[in-house]
């Protein structure tokens, strides 16, 4: 049995959040692996619809997107309804066609500032990508090569003005740490302090790459 099937099922006896739907975050820093987390939680979880942040912000603007994601998206699913927005394509800078999102048992949105202020009302669950800013970048800058060091350049100074002014970190249900063997979940309220609450072995995973 794949060990991440036990927080899938922690998280499909959360009370709803938004409407219908048990809304779950996961934040953390760029490149440090939100997105895998998301796929493989998704995946044990019915093919969950997976909301991810890069399809509502933009070159011009990174972090603004917080009025969009609430008329299209946090209002439908609340009302039951389905949801739909215009992800942004980032090769031709412009937004593509619409997609939907249906008001699933559980809908997980995924990418930097998911966990932020305006959104935490509305969510069952906020997850952490414990991996420290520097790191991250580090990678995220390896996945994408040089051709991308001027966009990271203006991303990683965005990111720390973002964080510094609405941090999630510390507003986290439980953080997540890479092992080398693994992850390391962390929960409770002392998470953010680094108390380790709950970690088992069934609680450690594959690692993501």
């Amino acid at each position: 049995m794949n060990d991440l099937s036990l927080l899938a099922a922690r998280l499909r006896t959360l009370a709803p959040s938004c409407g219908p739907v048990r809304l779950i975050a996961v934040d953390g820093h760029a490149g440090s692996g939100k997105s895998t987390l998301a796929s493989r939680l998704a995946a044990l979880l019915d093919d969950a619809p997976v909301l991810h942040l890069d399809d509502l912000a933009t070159h011009e603007s990174f972090f603004t997107w917080v009025d969009r994601l609430s008329e299209q998206v946090i209002e439908p699913l609340s009302r039951g309804e389905c949801a739909r927005y215009a992800p942004y394509d980032w090769t031709a800078r412009t937004f593509a066609a619409q997609r939907s999102l249906e008001p699933a048992p559980v809908v997980l949105i995924e990418g930097v500032g998911a966990g932020r202020r305006a959104l935490r009302p509305h969510l069952a669950r906020l997850l952490w990508m414990d991996l420290a800013a520097a790191e991250s970048w580090e990678r995220g800058r390896r996945r994408d090569g040089p051709a991308l060091s001027a966009f990271w350049d203006r991303w990683t100074a965005a990111e720390a003005e973002h964080f510094s002014a609405d941090p999630s970190r510390s507003h986290a249900d439980a953080l997540v740490r890479q092992l080398p063997m693994g992850y390391e979940w962390l929960e409770g309220p002392d998470a953010a302090a680094g108390v380790n609450h709950s970690v088992t072995e069934s609680d450690r995973i594959a690692p993501p790459y």
